[in-house]
């Protein structure tokens, strides 16, 4: 087995081979497809957020592969493995949350994840792959379902989001440019901001209603422009569903301002920093904030079949790298030099 594990924090990640480990009784091994290179690696990588696991460990979480060994039911079958894998047990299983099981293992966290040739994991909550989904794509390219269009999925869905709301979707980078495009196909007014042209005009090419650039404007001059954007695509004033994805101080703070009556805020982007909110707000507009955290299994099946049927475009904001180019990879996704999300593919 090859992998790229990280020795330290803040260390180029060093190349290992292994032979390829044993699957006991509730697990298979999957030969990697592709692995995608989401923000949760670079805070683990760069900015000092510890995994559960100790180092050295291979990171990875968004993981596409083929089963070739564990029962045979499971043999060859492609599959997308769940970036959050609950135990299925518990309370929080029990009551529909399984997102945020307690006992969950996640790969490149709890156990060595997917920048690696092959990777062992429990097949409870595999999803598997239908040929229908990979008319137009490829395994590698699917990568990004398990991070980065089921994340947002999950969320589109806790915020009850209905056809005919305005949905404002802050970054649209390689998870917001999923939620704008799952928020379209919900029959939503498509807002999205971002800071990036690039990156804005790619949503608007593909079912943003509207874009709005807020580099260099201070809070209240959006805000007048989302009121404007809203009145022009016939949107209710009211109800607004924003939708935070950049992971940044000044984009949470954006998305806080935008609360207006009966809104819902959504968290999905994730930063260290802290921010000075005035939380009467939301008494005042009997509004909501939310969070969500990774995806539930069962949502998996739905999400595949997003792209199976041709509603939800996954190619056109993806690009394929070698494993063996890793280091230079996250260097420059810290750098914010890609538009689309990076997928890891192995090259031995």
């Amino acid at each position: 087995m090859h992998s790229w594990q990280m020795l330290e924090l803040k260390q180029e990640f060093k190349y290992f081979e292994s032979p390829i480990p044993e699957p006991d009784e509730s697990e298979v091994i999957v030969k990697v497809a592709g692995c995608g290179v989401c923000h949760t690696d670079l805070s683990f990588w760069h900015s000092g957020v510890k995994t559960k696991h100790s180092l050295p460990l291979t990171l990875g979480h968004e993981i596409s592969g083929i089963v070739i060994a564990g029962p045979s039911e499971w043999m060859g079958k492609k599959v997308i493995i769940p970036a959050v894998l609950p135990c299925g047990e518990c309370e929080l299983c029990k009551k529909g949350i399984s997102n945020i099981c307690q006992n969950q293992k996640m790969p490149g966290n709890d156990f060595d994840g997917g920048f690696a040739s092959h990777v062992k994991v429990p097949y409870r909550y595999l999803c598997t792959v239908p040929e229908g989904a990979l008319k137009n794509h490829s395994l590698e390219e699917l990568a990004v379902i398990a991070d980065a269009i089921s994340t947002p999925y999950q969320v589109i869905k806790k915020a009850c989001l209905e056809p005919g709301d305005l949905a404002i979707v802050i970054g649209v980078g390689g998870v917001g440019i999923y939620g704008a495009q799952i928020a379209k196909i919900f029959g939503a007014k498509v807002l999205a901001i971002d800071i990036n042209d690039a990156k804005l005009n790619i949503a608007k090419s593909n079912g943003a209603d509207a874009v709005l650039n807020s580099s260099g404007l201070d809070i209240k001059a959006v805000k007048d422009k989302v009121k404007l954007v809203c009145k022009e695509l016939g949107a209710s004033r009211y109800g607004w569903k924003i939708f935070e994805f950049s992971g940044t101080k000044s984009g949470q703070e954006l998305a806080y301002n935008l609360l207006t009556f009966a809104s819902t805020l959504s968290i999905v982007g994730f930063t260290m920093d802290k921010l000075e909110l005035r939380l009467s707000n939301l008494m005042a507009f009997d509004a909501k904030v939310i969070g969500t955290w990774g995806c539930m299994p069962e949502l998996y099946p739905e999400v595949v079949d997003l792209v199976s049927t041709g509603k939800l475009n996954v190619k056109d904001f993806v690009e394929l790298f070698p494993l063996s180019k890793i280091n230079e990879v996250f260097k420059n996704t810290l750098e914010h030099k890609y538009v689309k999300r990076s997928i890891m593919v192995p090259d031995y």
